[in-house]
């Protein structure tokens, strides 16, 4: 069973101004791993926050997956690809490749968005929109390959030869 985390970036959900959609939404999207959620908070767009809770995750919790929605544009408070970036160690650029790719099918918007995808030890944080319609849509072109990165971070590599 994969262990996730799900990290809600968002000024207005954090302060109750705004209902989480994309929340419930990644929670419903992993079962299809399997996975169980572990974790799932909503907090600022506050850098040092961000960080935290991505290392607190991996190197106390060890989640093995930490999706984060939300803070990917271009906004003046939009900062999560750059708080990402300070605790990844390796970059994926074949999942925001794809994502971006993808969603150019559906809306020109897509070539806005920041998102990155990593790993730090052996866990794979993977940075969402904060749009439910996007977070869906990711979710589903990037899903099957998860798992399998998932089990290569886990040392599992038998299924490689």
């Amino acid at each position: 069973m994969i262990k996730v985390g799900i990290l809600v970036i968002s000024d207005k959900a954090s302060k109750g101004e705004r209902k989480d959609e994309s929340g419930p939404i990644m929670k419903e999207i992993v079962k299809k791993l399997p996975a169980e959620v572990s974790k799932y908070k909503i907090i600022p767009d506050e850098k040092d926050q961000i960080k935290e809770n991505l290392i607190n995750w991996v190197d106390k919790l060890r989640l093995d997956l930490i999706l984060t929605s939300g803070g990917t544009g271009i906004g003046p408070r939009d900062i999560t690809p750059e708080a990402t970036k300070e605790v990844i160690e390796k970059e994926l650029p074949g999942f925001v490749e794809t994502m971006r790719i993808k969603g150019l099918e559906k809306t020109p918007f897509s070539m806005l968005s920041r998102a990155i995808v990593g790993t730090r030890k052996k866990s794979l944080i993977i940075n969402l929109p904060g749009s439910p319609k996007a977070v869906r849509e990711n979710l589903k072109v990037i899903l099957p390959a998860v798992k399998h990165g998932i089990e290569i971070l886990k040392g599992n590599t038998s299924h490689c030869l």
